[in-house]
């Protein structure tokens, strides 16, 4: 038998709350499943990777390439160059990626080239935007795995359309939404996020609720005219509904950059370095509405039932616009003020949780993960 059986990879802050319910369900007895976990170090702010790690239970990683912050080419090939010996070290039957981020597409394409198996957790998720980064990771890690684990069923149409044998793909649910049924009772209470606003602020979301803010997408914060168009409505919102905004650092360097900080400034807008999973979470379920740009956010707000607001063209995640509480409204000033007061007056779409988010996405992918180990060793006998 192999030194062990699954290595798990994670590598960047969208992965980290995925892994932790896969963990836990491989920690389980009953799983008998011998891996080990994998971190890149993609994701190079080392306070805010072990908060996530801590908040998330998740145990420390038994190995880190600690690859930093590069270019999308130079961090995937030095991912890839750091990853190849451990293989040959390991030698598993089976690597476990999650989601589309750089160590995802480079770390199933080593293992792939050394006769690996590749399992893919959140496969078949599809924006058809190939100016994306992660939609070119999604679709060429699916083609790389054995292993196809999807959180909806129109991912399995995505996947055959693109010539994978659907033997290989299996409906699982989404293991975002075990992670967020574990950590709800451990959510920060908003109170104690928002009692760092200033007084008058706090007074205006006594009054008035309060929305969450996320925004860090290149094709929104790069250009200075969208982002400052953005940022103009954003400011135009907060004057009914005061807005957290925790703010990413790349995010931050843009707005400096375009001289848009005095944008902020003069709204009702409290913002706030990045947060920690768990403080996210309590603002999310307490928020009168989200407005974002990021993908695990449109599926967390659809499983809590507040209304999500998408400041994007697109999403990989239809099923939360079809089923759930987001719409898509991308950067057009009229339409996303008129969508948010649509929320506000008429409390937006209340939508319905879908098939299989239910908690129990993970101790599926152990079980299938199982029973695959089990037919290979029968195999080689």
């Amino acid at each position: 038998m192999p030194s062990i059986e699954v290595l798990c990879v994670v590598g960047a802050r969208p992965n980290f709350t995925k892994i932790a319910p896969i963990i836990r369900a491989f920690q389980r007895p009953e799983s008998r499943i011998n891996y080990q976990l994998l971190h890149t170090g993609q994701h190079y702010d080392e306070a805010m990777k072990a908060s996530f790690f801590e908040q998330l239970k998740i145990p420390q990683p038994d190995i880190d390439l600690e690859v930093g912050s590069a270019s999308h080419a130079v961090q995937t090939a030095q991912i890839m160059q750091q990853f190849e010996p451990v293989l040959d070290r390991l030698s598993p039957r089976l690597i476990l990626v999650v989601g589309d981020v750089n160590s995802t597409i480079a770390c199933a394409l080593v293992a792939a080239k050394k006769g690996i198996a590749v399992a893919h957790v959140e496969a078949g998720l599809r924006s058809f935007d190939r100016d994306m980064p992660e939609e070119i990771n999604r679709v060429l890690t699916d083609q790389l795995s054995n292993l196809l684990y999807t959180t909806e069923r129109q991912a399995e149409s995505n996947l055959q359309r693109e010539g994978i044998n659907g033997d290989h793909i299996v409906f699982v649910g989404n293991v975002m939404i075990d992670n967020l049924c574990f950590n709800l009772q451990y959510a920060t209470p908003s109170e104690q996020t928002l009692a760092k606003g200033e007084a008058d602020w706090r007074a205006k979301v006594a009054e008035q609720g309060f929305g969450l803010l996320t925004l860090h997408r290149p094709s929104n914060v790069d250009d200075p005219v969208i982002l400052g168009r953005l940022l103009t409505s954003l400011a135009d919102i907060s004057r009914d509904l005061p807005l957290v905004f925790p703010v990413h650092p790349r995010t931050q360097q843009k707005i400096e950059t375009a001289g848009l900080a005095p944008v902020l400034a003069d709204a009702n807008i409290l913002c706030l370095p990045p947060l920690g999973y768990l403080e996210i979470l309590g603002l999310m379920r307490d928020a009168k509405l989200v407005l974002t740009d990021s993908g695990g956010i449109q599926e967390e707000t659809t499983a809590l039932g507040v209304p999500c607001i998408t400041l994007r063209e697109n999403t990989e995640r239809p099923i939360t616009v079809t089923h759930g509480t987001n719409t898509i409204v991308g950067t057009d000033t009229d339409l996303i003020l008129k969508t948010v007061s649509d929320v506000l007056h008429n409390k937006g779409k209340s939508g319905q949780i879908p098939e299989y988010w239910d908690g129990c996405a993970a101790e599926r992918i152990a079980d299938r993960v199982r029973s695959w180990l089990d037919q290979r060793l029968a195999e080689s006998a």
